[in-house]
């Protein structure tokens, strides 16, 4: 289960960073390479959403997972990668629009 878990935080910040490359990007003009990298922080997040199920799935199926420090520290991560990453596709749609004026 360590694993698992330090996957869904490799993924998740793998995710915020290339939110956050996709927001600078924006703001430097360059649409096209931030809605690129946004599908890329997209993929991580999946990557780590997938490895969550798997978790919730061998709990749900009669595991005993023992909730750890690391597990909510994990969870943490991907709930925050997936509300940034949101957060950010709106201001690159707000950069779109700025940069079309």
């Amino acid at each position: 289960m360590e694993q698992e878990i330090f996957e869904i935080i490799s993924h998740g910040g793998d995710a915020r960073g290339f939110a956050y490359d996709a927001l600078k990007a924006a703001r430097e003009k360059e649409i096209q390479k931030a809605v690129e990298l946004l599908k890329r922080a997209q993929d991580e997040l999946d990557l780590a959403h997938n490895t969550q199920t798997k978790l919730i799935q061998a709990e749900l199926n009669g595991e005993d997972l023992k909730m750890s420090l690391l597990m909510v520290h994990a969870q943490d991560q991907l709930m925050t990668a997936i509300a940034e990453k949101n957060l950010i596709e709106q201001m690159v749609e707000m950069l779109k629009i700025i940069h079309n004026k």
